[in-house]
């Protein structure tokens, strides 16, 4: 059997919530579908936050609705404290997914409070576990500004190997790696993944990583070599961090997909399929900072996914 990689598309949630137009809860829902139909197995549908903070994501409780219509897909939703994790709860997600900043400057910045603040919010948010609602919660833990921050410049390496010790203690289910604003390098990410995998001790670790300099799908193969098997990705590359300046797109999921297949991974992804679904989404937006180069060149005549 071929080794399996999971790509959890965010183009929803990350990829969307800096776009100028408000995308339609229908749209939001025909998206979430056909995302289904081209085989993607996790899906982040939504972010409950506050929607003066980012009105995208005003209808989130409107697009939990599709929840029981995404048979074989795992959805979940970003959550930015303990009330936004008892909405999502209550909506019908039990993947939650809390972020909070190992950078000081952008954890201020995103969510006004320090990272410690941020972990014991975290541990509010695991404590729902114990209740009647959260019993059945999965909860990922995104450790932001990993490998560096476009506010506060250098992130040390221990501060983000303690906070994750700190957050596997506490109780989350997954350890969510995140290159926030595209500063990571492949050397980074040799040197840090494996650290973060035995910490995890059995857990699951993704990877977030953003191609703001060109270097996302370098940092995927590193993280490959470390045993990571989970990566978020955007459709058409989609994305980017409103609370950090310079921060663009991440990984584009029709590219990660098709580097995948081609190197013998399995991701059970419809590559063809996306790229229909791609061009809609592009006339639904409009005027959008898009990538891609499968959808720039298309997919060569050797390929052949992974079955």
């Amino acid at each position: 059997m071929p080794d399996r990689v999971i790509l959890r598309e965010v183009g929803l949630r990350d990829g969307i919530q800096m776009a100028a137009r408000f995308l339609p809860t229908e749209r939001k829902r025909e998206w979430a579908l056909r995302l289904r139909d081209a085989g993607v197995a996790e899906i982040e549908l939504t972010s409950f936050v506050p929607p003066k903070n980012v009105p995208q994501f005003a209808d989130a409780a409107e697009v939990a609705g599709v929840i029981p219509e995404l048979t074989g897909v795992v959805p979940s939703a970003l959550v930015p404290n303990l009330k936004g994790a008892e909405n999502a709860l209550q909506a019908g997600f039990t993947h939650i997914n809390y972020v909070l900043s190992i950078s000081e400057a952008h954890s201020q910045s995103n969510v006004r409070r320090s990272t410690d603040e941020a972990i014991a919010e975290f541990r509010r948010i695991a404590a729902l576990k114990q209740t009647g609602a959260g019993q059945k919660m999965v909860l990922g833990v995104g450790l932001a500004t990993t490998f560096g921050c476009t506010l506060q410049g250098e992130v040390d390496p221990e501060r983000v190997l303690d906070v994750a010790r700190q957050i596997v203690a506490g109780g989350a289910d997954e350890v969510i790696v995140a290159d926030t604003v595209g500063y990571g390098n492949p050397a980074q990410v040799r040197a840090i993944l494996p650290r973060i995998v035995k910490i995890a001790d059995g857990r699951r670790v993704i990877c977030h990583f953003h191609d703001t300099r060109g270097l996302g799908l370098a940092n995927v193969l590193a993280a490959l070599e470390a045993g990571v098997r989970v990566f978020d990705s955007s459709l058409a590359g989609l994305g980017g961090c409103p609370f950090a300046p310079g921060a663009t797109g991440n990984i584009n999921t029709e590219d990660t997909a098709f580097m995948l297949e081609s190197m013998g991974f399995a991701t059970g992804i419809d590559i063809p399929a996306l790229l229909e679904l791609r061009r809609d989404v592009e006339t639904w937006l409009g005027d959008e900072r898009y990538s891609g180069a499968i959808a720039r060149a298309g997919l060569p005549k050797t390929y052949q996914p992974v079955i």
